[in-house]
């Protein structure tokens, strides 16, 4: 993160808690609104711990080795049998 970007952030969060102050001062000490500061608090915590320990940039490509699905159709028989969840309609006879 960039000294620009650690900027903005500052600033969304004064904006936040000029926004939570505002809702506090409608609607009291509701719990909503404490639980909107608690989150503000954790907020400006973890903004402060991000800018004085970044945790380390990750790569943009994958160190992973690339897995190839081949196109041509596989054995069905591997699959008889099996439980077809969240494909919807398992009870209905196969066709092929």
């Amino acid at each position: 993160m960039t000294r620009s970007e650690i900027a903005e952030l500052r600033f969304a969060v004064t904006q936040l808690r000029q926004c939570v102050g505002a809702l506090r001062s409608h609607y009291g000490e509701s719990n909503t609104v404490k639980r909107l500061e608690n989150d503000l608090e954790r907020l400006v915590i973890d903004a402060d711990e991000f800018e004085q320990s970044p945790p380390p940039e990750i790569s943009s490509r994958r160190d992973q080795e690339t897995i190839y699905v081949p196109d041509s159709k596989s054995d069905e028989a591997a699959w008889m049998g099996a439980q077809d969840e969240g494909l919807g309609f398992h009870s209905r006879p196969r066709t092929t």
